[in-house]
């Protein structure tokens, strides 16, 4: 199906932007590319895929993969600014930012 002037017009209103005629015709073919290249996934053969379950059985149920919260020892200043490019008073010296 291809992508027209009318679907962007409906997906700027949806996202509530505003769109000239002009935009709605640069934005249509570069959205056409953009859903061709993602319409190449359905040629891939997922048939040995195993379907992602995010924490879940399949069963549904959810998994406990949490590691164990136990206190343990921490790095230490010294080892962290070990290997420092520019260690200033304990601290990491970064570049200004702004």
């Amino acid at each position: 199906m291809p992508i027209t002037e009318a679907d962007i017009e409906k997906i700027a209103q949806l996202a509530h932007l505003e769109i000239t005629d002009e935009e709605k015709r640069s934005f249509t073919p570069q959205i056409a590319d953009i859903v061709a290249y993602v319409e190449q996934l359905n040629e891939l053969d997922t048939s040995d895929v195993e379907p992602a379950t995010g924490g879940l059985t399949a069963e549904g149920e959810a998994t406990d993969s949490a590691r164990e919260d136990a206190a343990r020892q921490s790095l230490g200043q010294e080892l962290a600014l070990d290997q420092a490019p520019d260690p200033a008073s304990g601290h990491f010296r970064v570049p200004k930012v702004l």
